[in-house]
């Protein structure tokens, strides 16, 4: 459990240094360096043998890398779109599932025909096809550092202390965190996510151990990534047309019905109820995936996106890779799958809560400027 969910917390962990990067070096620089980091990540994965060795290669390398060539995926987007922003940016995040939904077939069939180590080979030709893909990002906006802040910096008149402030706050603009509603937003995803992970890294084995009869286990996956894809495009166009921070409550909802339907898979009773879940499933990971950068943008704007998006997920990165450990501790413990499902189910739920009130302390504060 831990080379992936330690690969998926890097690609979180790493965003707020990837923010300091998309803003100084541009988001075509930044993506296509992190693709290259992750093509030789995957590469030398195939070369190991040990498991201990690959928790570096994939678990940190790939993760890294991807966490590099991800999040300027998302900042570009704003500099070309502005009223259909949630549209283009569910365009986008639904082309990944086109290649997720086949995925399960293709590393199976090929998973069996030339071994694990090739496997890695192939993937990793996918991340080099993706160095030249991230090329062709074209920023439009101007960076978001302060440049008066730069052209004022005048070394030789301060002192070192003074020199190394200045640098670290130009670096890290913390900034996004002035704002109550940005605040509280992070921190109800943050606590969201804390069981984010569980069922989709655990669904296939339960499946396999609570329903041994069935040999179709590839269907959830498939299942996920369909209606994922789906969801992105749909909770995209319909982001556009809710106005303002109004957007968070397809957040609230995706949440508040993913908790819910974490706790409900213990109690199908056969695996057609587990495929109906998935579905939901798939569903709720479209609506909180596509929704998340526009709400970015509502909150602060588009000269700090990239920041607020970046330390959004650095949050995120802890609770992330921590669940699924601690889901597997459960399943050890209690030697079956209920007790980390009912966990998966209890963050989100709160999570959406939280998020709830962000649209209401944003009412109150406009009030209190008006």
């Amino acid at each position: 459990a831990w080379v992936g969910s330690l690969a998926m917390g890097m690609i979180f962990f790493c965003s707020p240094i990837v923010s300091i990067f998309t803003d100084r070096l541009g988001c075509r620089t930044t993506a296509a360096s992190g693709a290259a980091i992750a093509f030789i990540g995957l590469l030398s994965s195939s070369f190991t043998k040990s498991l201990e060795v690959r928790y570096f290669t994939y678990g940190i390398l790939f993760g890294c890398g991807s966490s590099f060539a991800f999040q300027p995926s998302l900042v570009i987007l704003g500099h070309y779109f502005k009223r259909r922003l949630g549209l283009a940016n569910g365009i986008v995040a639904g082309g990944s599932c086109l290649i997720s939904v086949p995925l399960p077939f293709f590393l199976k069939v090929v998973g069996k025909a030339i071994g694990l180590a090739h496997t890695f080979q192939v993937l990793s030709a996918l991340m080099l096809i993706q160095i030249f893909l991230s090329l062709t990002y074209r920023p439009i906006l101007p960076p978001s550092c302060d440049s008066q802040n730069d052209g004022q910096d005048k070394l030789g008149s301060r002192s070192m202390r003074q020199q190394c402030w200045s640098q670290t706050r130009k670096y890290f603009n913390l900034r996004v965190f002035r704002r109550k509603t940005y605040r509280i937003w992070a921190f109800g995803i943050a606590t969201a996510v804390l069981g984010y992970l569980v069922p989709y890294m655990n669904l296939v084995k339960y499946v396999e151990k609570r329903f041994q009869e069935t040999k179709k286990d590839w269907i959830l996956l498939v299942c996920l990534g369909a209606m994922s894809g789906l969801g992105r495009l749909v909770s995209g166009r319909i982001g556009d047309c809710i106005p303002g921070l109004k957007k968070i409550y397809l957040q609230v909802a995706s949440f508040m019905l993913l908790g819910t339907l974490c706790m409900m898979i213990p109690q199908c009773q056969g695996f057609e109820g587990v495929i109906v879940i998935c579905l939901f499933l798939g569903l709720c990971d479209g609506f909180f995936t596509t929704i998340m950068a526009p709400i970015a943008f509502e909150l602060v704007g588009p000269m700090q996106a990239s920041q607020a998006i970046g330390y959004l997920m650095g949050l995120m990165a802890v609770p992330m890779t921590a669940g699924t450990p601690i889901a597997g501790y459960l399943n050890d413990y209690f030697e079956n799958y209920d007790a980390a499902f009912y966990f998966a189910g209890v963050p989100p739920i709160i999570g959406g809560l939280v998020l709830s009130v962000v649209p209401l302390v944003h009412q109150r504060m406009l009030k209190k400027q008006r």
